[in-house]
């Protein structure tokens, strides 16, 4: 009996513990330029990001890389000369566990041209959640208008723009499982992982 009572009390102050834990430290907070790695199996794209224009998206982006969230996923849609997208689904075309959506912070003056990276998202303006894409040519047209919402740039290409291009080069077709999707890669590229890298 005193076995048992003590074993509750050891759960009952490990859960109390965990509840009043402080939340993860922001990764480098002080920073309003970011760097990534993002490795792939096409080779290292660094992206700085613009926590200064797009402080909710980075934030939100930075949250799913601490967690490995991105690691083995794919880039399951490819378009040459428009994007290169993934962030959202696994090597067997899983989707990956979202958080809430987020705010659409697409007004806040970069624009969608080569070599930003921006968020992807559905019909609703404020439906992005983990999704990512990079603009492989000028995409104005994605941009915030006086009479529609855009899609929110939060970064850009740093290193490794050729890489980025050899992923826009692969051949995709129509898949037919799940959705009948289009621009799907025959063999789509891995995001592996993304590292953070130590501040300039």
């Amino acid at each position: 009996m005193l076995k048992q009572l003590y074993s509750h009390f050891i759960l009952g102050t490990f859960l109390l513990t965990a509840l009043l834990a402080p939340a993860a430290a922001e990764i480098q907070p002080n920073n309003q330029f970011p760097r990534v790695k993002m490795v792939t199996s096409a080779g290292d794209i660094v992206v700085e990001l613009n926590r200064a224009k797009a402080p909710l998206t980075v934030k939100n982006f930075l949250e799913y890389v601490e967690i490995g969230s991105y690691n083995n996923t794919i880039f399951h849609r490819i378009v040459p000369g428009f994007v290169v997208q993934g962030g959202g689904y696994d090597a067997d075309f899983k989707a990956k566990v979202e958080r809430p959506a987020i705010v659409n912070e697409s007004g806040n003056g970069l624009s969608n041209s080569y070599g930003t990276i921006a968020m992807a998202r559905v019909s609703d303006p404020h439906s992005a959640t983990r999704q990512f894409y990079f603009n492989v040519a000028d995409n104005t047209k994605l941009d915030p208008s006086s009479s529609r919402w855009g899609y929110a740039v939060f970064g850009w290409v740093v290193e490794g723009e050729e890489v980025l291009e050899q992923l826009a080069a692969t051949e995709t077709h129509v898949f037919h499982e799940p959705t009948g999707w289009g621009d799907v890669p025959l063999e789509p590229p891995m995001l592996i992982r993304i590292d953070v890298l130590p501040a300039l």
